[in-house]
């Protein structure tokens, strides 16, 4: 059952997790390894180094506008290829962060945060709630 007084809050809480989620890993990219050295990491996995900054500037503006109910639906399908990518990136080095080059269980979990978040719908507060297939807006919208 759903309880349809508090899903679109369950959804806004969703959506700001995960938008402030793909902000952090952005900023992480930027300021802590920075563009020359995640896009050394890309080259290091067999990725062009170039991705660098698409990959930075998605997570970033992507984040925004999951956060800010943005067609945040369609937001997180796009960026799905984003965590697959970690995922398959870090499904090598074993289940939990604590491996050595970190686990494949938090780019797992994401994925299925964002693949929730395209199913539910972008819940409260949505600046331009976005919606599948002639789907009604979300109530709070």
């Amino acid at each position: 059952m759903i309880d349809t007084r508090f899903a679109p809050y369950g959804a806004l809480a969703l959506r700001v997790a995960l938008g402030t989620m793909f902000i952090a890993h952005a900023y992480l990219k930027l300021v802590i390894f920075t563009v020359p050295g995640f896009a050394g990491f890309l080259g290091q996995i067999g990725l062009p180094g170039f991705l660098a900054w698409p990959i930075i500037l998605a997570e970033t503006l992507g984040g925004l506008a999951i956060l800010t109910g943005f067609y945040g639906r369609y937001v997180s399908l796009a960026l799905l290829p984003i965590l697959l990518g970690a995922l398959s990136v870090h499904a090598p080095n074993g289940w939990l962060f604590t491996a050595p080059n970190g686990g494949w269980e938090y780019p797992a979990f994401l994925a299925v945060a964002a693949l929730a978040h395209v199913l539910i719908g972008d819940g409260a507060l949505a600046l331009r709630p976005a919606a599948f297939g002639g789907a009604s807006k979300p109530a709070l919208a």
